[in-house]
């Protein structure tokens, strides 16, 4: 009976094993920062976000949005608040992420974008403390799409979000020493 139960066993889990969730490692100037993605919550917004990580057009940027107690945000500009030209926006996904359980708690990725709910492109931002009010369906009945999570260097996200910060131009909360986004790297799905 045991040998049978050994097999059945044996059996079940090639049928068990599922494909993990796409990784993206954030390289910092504070340290490293590894992502995971959830396709199936939100899965334009994970490709969206995967084609510019994998083009390299994070590669460089910078942190230039840190509000501590709030969140911290990148992926626009460069260490001279040049803005990077992107691509066009993605309908917003936050109530299919909801529906997934993925919201703006604290370590979750979520898109940035303008008053209009379907412009986010490139920019994003990192949760530092459970944001319910930028759930689905917020103020504005959209919210912000979350589409994944730090799972490794919160300590980082933490060490970033206390950086010191002033105004440069007419952007407030700038890290008053660029926190820089040195390099992107996508680590595949694995079996």
């Amino acid at each position: 009976m045991k040998k049978f139960l050994l097999a059945l066993l044996a059996s079940l889990i090639p049928l068990a094993a599922v494909a993990a969730n796409p990784q993206v490692e954030l390289k910092t100037s504070q340290g490293p920062i590894l992502i995971e993605l959830f396709p199936e919550a939100a899965p334009v917004t994970v490709a969206n976000f995967l084609q510019y990580a994998k083009s390299g057009f994070y590669d460089g940027l910078i942190f230039h949005r840190v509000i501590n107690g709030f969140m911290i945000q990148g992926g626009g500009f460069d260490a001279q608040m040049n803005q990077k030209t992107v691509g066009a926006p993605i309908r917003n996904e936050a109530e299919k992420a909801m529906s997934k359980g993925v919201r703006n708690a604290p370590g979750y990725l979520s898109m940035a974008r303008t008053n209009d709910p379907h412009s986010a492109t490139a920019q994003f931002f990192i949760n530092l403390v459970d944001n319910r009010t930028l759930d689905y369906p917020s103020r504005d009945g959209f919210g912000y799409a979350a589409f994944a999570k730090v799972i490794k260097g919160m300590e980082v996200v933490n060490g970033i979000a206390n950086v010191r910060t002033g105004d440069n131009g007419p952007h407030q909360n700038v890290p008053l020493t660029p926190v820089v986004i040195q390099s992107v790297r996508v680590i595949e799905a694995q079996p």
